[in-house]
């Protein structure tokens, strides 16, 4: 039987490349080979990379990219690609990194599913997601637990999408990139007909559905308040990873978030063998 039947990727932005260098080291050795996967905003990208074989991937075509991005603001052409650079690097690193092979492998993977937000208005959507992420913040400051709810009292609503069925159809890196839309800074897509926004303002810690048994959730920092759930354990950075949550010029901060999560994933394994990390049944 599968140590975890169940994985949950939250967001961060480049945070979570903490997230791949820790799977990267307990995939094997667990071994970690769930029945369910969800992710949530940059941890869409994790789970694809994760259930394709191409963490290391990944993280190569998001350093080069960042060695070519000098600012995190378009100062000569913020007309043409937008305020910030963000949008269209994401979306060049994303395409590149899950090809059709890269699909293939998803497809033929886990029940895998990806997290979306949609803003309160559609036809407003971009002054109702800046408006939601000026609230999200505040509430996860506030509340300091990777689950709220004030997202469905401001009118922010969710759907977990099937990343197999996308990935079939040939739509993966866009609901990938779509995950992790944080307006204004990005300009909400349509998935579907509907707005989207980041998933994590409504939930860090998206809960597959169904949900059933054991759950390894990897967070990429700390909370102060965490949900005392059986079966479910929540696994995150001991000390604040170097890369900055969306800060795409620095290509050694997010190798050196890689590298501390390999550090957190030896870890992990010495621990559970050592019993000193508990089974999630416990």
């Amino acid at each position: 039987m599968a140590d975890f039947e169940q994985l949950v990727l939250s967001g961060g932005g480049c945070r979570c490349f903490w997230q791949g260098g820790f799977l990267h080291v307990v995939q094997n050795e667990l071994p970690l080979s769930p029945a369910r996967v969800t992710g949530v905003s940059g941890g869409a990208l994790t789970l694809a990379g994760f259930l394709a074989g191409r963490g290391e991937r990944v993280l190569a075509e998001m350093k080069e990219a960042f060695r070519s991005t000098g600012s995190n603001i378009n100062w000569h052409h913020p007309s043409e690609a937008g305020l910030t650079p963000h949008q269209t690097v994401y979306e060049e690193v994303v395409t590149r990194s899950l090809d059709g092979d890269a699909m293939a492998r998803v497809a033929a993977g886990p029940r895998a599913q990806i997290l979306l937000g949609h803003p309160p208005s559609d036809r407003w959507a971009r002054l109702t997601g800046s408006l939601a992420t000026l609230a999200y913040e505040t509430e996860l400051h506030m509340v300091g637990s990777p689950h709220f709810n004030w997202a469905e009292r401001l009118g922010v609503s969710s759907s977990l999408v099937d990343a197999r069925a996308a990935a079939q159809e040939g739509k993966l890196a866009a609901l990938v990139r779509f995950a992790a839309t944080i307006p204004p800074v990005f300009d909400p897509p349509r998935w579907n007909g509907r707005a989207v926004i980041d998933g994590g303002m409504a939930d860090q810690a998206p809960m597959p559905d169904p949900d059933k048994g054991r759950t390894l959730v990897l967070l990429t920092r700390p909370y102060k308040r965490l949900p005392e759930v059986a079966g479910r354990l929540y696994v995150w950075p001991q000390e604040e990873v170097p890369a900055d949550k969306i800060d795409f010029t620095d290509p050694e901060k997010i190798q050196a978030t890689w590298d501390a999560g390999l550090t957190a994933g030896e870890k992990f394994l010495r621990e559970r063998a050592a019993g000193v990390i508990p089974d999630a049944a416990d």
